[in-house]
């Protein structure tokens, strides 16, 4: 067992609870992987052999229409995983997985880990509960991009990265706005005007490649109503 592998299975949200017995366990299979920029991790359709957990970089989460359309869906960072349900559901990957930047990765294969979750009732509640927290999280991004206009979108999407950072007022814009434009279901300079008038609203700032809230209500009332305060 690689104790840098126990190491970094200390970092995954959904393993921490675990007793030190049961993260040895997971060392004991688990596997580190790296992917350079632009690298495929799997592709849609092909078999699924098992779930990932970030550690370091970001991934991508896409599906492409058969004239080429792409549809982000969504992307991952650190500490968090992806392509978890095929392990329980399905055997193909629904969608392709792509390394925005350098990636580490720990690859949890699939038939080792259901053996795993069926004597760690505790894992398997944890992993249920990020699967409904997904459920939810596609919910929303449907009813973003077929019901509500740019604005609401990224509104909805900045408040989204505020919960992934404890709260934080400071967030952090880790991808480029053509591939924030693709997850959105808009253009980049769609984007841009949407920051611009968010910014001259008082709601965000904006700080190089990060953004500050100002006004976390009004950020809300516009996800919500996808309304500015004039209107």
């Amino acid at each position: 067992m690689s104790s840098s592998v126990r190491d970094l299975i200390e970092s995954i949200p959904i393993f921490s609870a675990l007793d030190p017995e049961s993260k040895d366990e997971l060392a004991q299979f688990c596997i580190l992987k790296h992917y350079e920029k632009g690298s495929l991790i799997f592709r849609e359709g092909t078999v699924a052999k098992g779930f990932f957990a970030v550690i370091s970089g970001l991934v991508k989460i896409f599906k492409t229409s058969w004239e080429g359309k792409e549809q982000v869906l969504h992307i991952f960072g650190p500490s968090e995983i992806f392509a978890e349900v095929p392990v329980f559901h399905g055997i193909t990957y629904p969608a392709s997985a792509e390394a925005l930047m350098d990636t580490k990765l720990l690859f949890f294969p699939k038939d080792e880990f259901l053996q795993f979750v069926r004597t760690h009732g505790d894992a398997a509640i944890k992993l249920l509960a990020v699967l409904s927290e997904r459920l939810r999280m596609f919910t929303r991004l449907i009813e973003d991009l077929s019901l509500k206009e740019v604005p609401a979108r990224l509104a909805s999407y900045i408040l989204y990265r505020q919960s992934q950072e404890k709260g934080s007022n400071l967030i952090a814009l880790d991808i480029p706005k053509n591939l924030l434009a693709g997850l959105l279901g808009t253009t980049p300079e769609s984007i841009s005007r949407t920051f611009t008038k968010m910014k001259q609203s008082g709601c965000i700032d904006i700080l190089g490649r990060d953004i500050a809230i100002k006004d976390v209500e009004f950020l809300r009332k516009l996800a919500l109503e996808g309304k500015w305060g004039e209107e």
